[in-house]
């Protein structure tokens, strides 16, 4: 009898180290949330945590957005805080940077980034400089976002890129997020910094679902500007890029490793702010370098990229001239066809990939 509670209990015993190596070897809970989502959830939970935070915008409110980016925002803070306003961006930025300079935490939404241009001085010479020129005493705590980069079929006046135009002006900080964790711990970053931050998504990511882990999806969740992200490790060629492009270059990545290329991706969420440390630290262990971008080359993010290696110690690591991918320097067509010629495609990616590793 007692051999055989000896026995049971063993087996209890041997069960419960079973069910418990079981539980710590699963996988931390994920989830599938679309960019459009983290964005909205990001600017729910700062709006709650924050009274000072207010949305404002043309469509934003009873519309929901034209991007349903605010869904449901209106309904569950009113018109105090979720603002529709005139189609004036020069009038409705201007408020947002008055209110930012009285104390408030403003998001201003542009429909387009495009539509920006009507209000750069407000964006410029109002946000970006006046920090410095109060000698630090006066902080302007704003957020601009909105869809930025080329669409499709929408034509030249609406597909503009501004990560180099907005990357170029001191004062401002600029990210421009890929995937949902990027658009949620940049967005939350952005909306708790005191400096202005241009914030740059992109139309055609707003549907993409991504996996988010449980960290994600925390409410003080945030992403520090100017650190950049490696999201596939490689040998032989480092890939610079940002926002919709990090899909075309890990997409670039697989085709090029059933040829026994391996690239690494480096995603920059970040471009001013710039992390180049990250940046070198990836050509010096690859020798190679291709940046890739959906805007013009001239004065571009990839002219800049390249402009820091050379000057920085990663150019004696260099076993090839660093290459550019960018848009074509042209106003965007519209025909599908011109268009589609016009922005980098991933047989681009490759072929540049190619001609640098010289295979």
């Amino acid at each position: 009898m007692a051999s055989l509670s000896c026995v049971l209990r063993s087996g209890r015993n041997a069960a419960a180290v079973v069910l418990r190596r079981e539980f710590h070897r699963s996988a931390p809970a994920s989830v599938q949330v679309t960019v459009r989502d983290a964005l909205n959830q990001a600017m729910d939970e700062e709006l709650e945590r924050d009274e000072r935070v207010f949305l404002l915008g043309e469509e934003v409110a009873q519309y929901d957005g034209a991007y349903k980016i605010s869904r449901g925002l209106w309904k569950k803070y009113g018109d105090a805080r979720i603002i529709d306003t005139p189609i004036t961006e020069m009038g409705f930025t201007g408020i947002a940077v008055g209110a930012a300079m009285a104390g408030l935490r403003p998001i201003c939404e542009f429909m387009t980034f495009n539509f920006s241009m009507q209000a750069i001085d407000q964006v410029i010479n109002s946000a970006a400089k006046t920090n410095y020129m109060s000698a630090g005493r006066q902080s302007v705590p704003i957020v601009f976002r909105g869809p930025n980069g080329a669409s499709a079929g929408v034509g030249a006046q609406h597909s503009q890129c501004f990560a180099a135009w907005y990357g170029h002006c001191p004062g401002l900080k600029v990210v421009s997020p890929w995937s949902a964790e990027d658009a949620r711990g940049l967005l939350k970053a952005a909306i708790r910094d005191d400096n202005p931050v241009v914030f740059l998504e992109n139309e055609l990511m707003y549907g993409v679902p991504f996996e988010m882990s449980e960290e994600s999806l925390h409410k003080d969740f945030t992403i520090p500007f100017g650190k950049a992200k490696v999201e596939r490790q490689g040998t032989h060629v480092t890939l610079v890029t940002h926002s919709r492009y990090v899909s075309f270059c890990l997409d670039a990545a697989a085709v090029l490793a059933k040829e026994g290329v391996e690239c690494e991706v480096v995603n920059l969420r970040s471009i001013r702010p710039l992390d180049v440390e990250t940046i070198e630290a990836s050509v010096m262990k690859t020798n190679h370098l291709v940046t890739v971008e959906g805007g013009w080359p001239q004065f571009g993010v990839g002219a800049e990229i390249c402009a820091r290696v050379m000057e920085g110690p990663a150019f004696n690591y260099l076993d090839a001239p660093a290459t550019r991918v960018t848009g074509v320097d042209v106003p965007m067509p519209y025909a599908k066809i011109l268009e589609d010629n016009s922005l980098p495609q991933i047989k681009d990616i490759i072929f540049s990939i190619k001609k640098t590793l010289n295979i």
